[in-house]
């Protein structure tokens, strides 16, 4: 692919790189994942139940289906622009409401504008740092998501230390967003140089993919991704309970966990010029694997920081390489078939709490759930790595 030249409205590689850091760590670390660090001050403060909070966790997942399922239709500027937008409103209106249908609406609407600012930053980021061979960068942008999971984390046990209320915590992410918003507002906006099927989705006109063999083989690993990721990431932090009763360490639980899954992208990122994409990704699953299936032999508090550190250290890897691998395979189509990524990944998200639900009254039914989503893991890194060998 040619390096564009050149013009006073294309961004720098250091722009895009920065600027989609910060687009992520708001979408994803607070949009997507901040309920996480104040769930515990919410059940504290305003007596919110574990079942109102899956509720609350749920429809967020499924607003990020539904954003995914969408966002092809949403031009980039007003995807992102908006999206950015949306999630300040939503978070604020968080600490300003306790009416629990009203919160679910809210975070229904922010799971679709993460899914939407994903689904854009990811296109548009990876059109151009490819376009400039600056692929490695894209770990920088990936890492925003590590980054804003730990500044959410840490805002949230500052609050804690502090005894302010989950409300408070709630408005203070929503006004971080806004000025993040503000700052990356001239970044984002329709460019004249860009390609010309990529102008065309800007625009809001999706490209046609054209379905093969390899393309379905993607979506559908990536499916798979979400599936094993959403279990520990749902049902670890309780196992944890089981082992830990200082609440210091629940508060330095989530950063750290953000702060690994942005280092990783990081040292990833070093590799990507050096191993092969799919190889890599492959790679990540085993490591995956071994964390979902080590608390189904091990039930301890060491096998389930290492089961967080596995799963932590890699999910953000294969959120970079899966959706790197999608703009490889596609092209000028690559928002279009991002955005069925990320929707397969969320059904995938979906079906994790629901099968451990259908299996959990059962005789080593939650194991059985870990190790049978440690064996997909595996199947799919497999044909991962075949499919590598194959383009060799």
């Amino acid at each position: 692919m040619p390096a564009p030249a050149r013009t006073d409205s294309a961004p720098t590689p250091f722009v895009v790189a920065m600027a989609g850091l910060v687009a992520l760590a708001v979408a994803m670390g607070i949009g997507r994942f901040a309920f996480t660090p104040i769930m515990p001050m919410m059940e504290a403060d305003a007596g919110l139940t574990l079942r109102a909070a899956g509720w609350l966790a749920a429809v967020n997942y499924l607003g990020y289906f539904l954003g995914a399922l969408c966002a092809v239709r949403v031009p980039l500027h007003w995807a992102i622009r908006g999206g950015l937008l949306l999630i300040a409103a939503v978070t604020f209106a968080m600490g300003e409401t306790h009416v629990f249908a009203l919160q679910l609406v809210l975070r229904l609407l922010a799971g679709i504008a993460s899914a939407w600012v994903l689904v854009h930053v990811s296109a548009w980021a990876l059109h151009w740092l490819l376009a400039w061979r600056r692929s490695q960068a894209s770990g920088i942008v990936y890492a925003g998501v590590g980054v804003g999971i730990a500044v959410a984390g840490l805002l949230s046990m500052a609050a804690m230390l502090a005894q302010l209320h989950s409300d408070r915590a709630w408005q203070l992410l929503g006004l971080l967003s806004l000025f993040a918003t503000l700052l990356l507002w001239r970044a984002f906006r329709v460019d004249d140089s860009t390609t010309g099927k990529q102008a065309a989705e800007d625009t809001g006109v999706p490209a046609r993919i054209r379905w093969d063999a390899d393309k379905w083989r993607l979506l559908i690993c990536y499916g798979v991704f979400g599936i094993g990721y959403i279990i520990p990431a749902t049902y670890l932090p309780d196992m944890a309970h089981r082992y830990i009763d200082n609440p210091l360490v629940f508060g330095l639980a989530w950063p750290v966990f953000g702060l690994a899954a942005a280092l990783s992208t990081w040292l990833a990122s070093r590799w990507m010029t050096r191993v092969d994409g799919r190889r890599l990704w492959a790679l990540c699953y085993v490591l995956m694997a071994t964390g979902v299936a080590l608390p189904a032999f091990w039930t301890s508090l060491v096998a389930i920081m290492l089961a967080a550190l596995l799963v932590g250290g890699t999910f953000m890897v294969v959120t970079m390489l899966g959706l790197r691998e999608a703009r490889l395979a596609v092209g000028a189509e690559a928002t279009a078939f991002i955005a069925l990524m990320t929707a397969a990944f969320a059904i995938g998200q979906i079906l994790g709490p629901l099968l451990v639900s259908a299996v959990l009254h059962w005789a080593y039914g939650f194991a059985g759930a870990l190790l049978g989503v440690a064996a997909a893991l595996l199947l799919a890194g497999v044909s991962l790595w075949r499919s590598a060998a194959m383009a060799a």
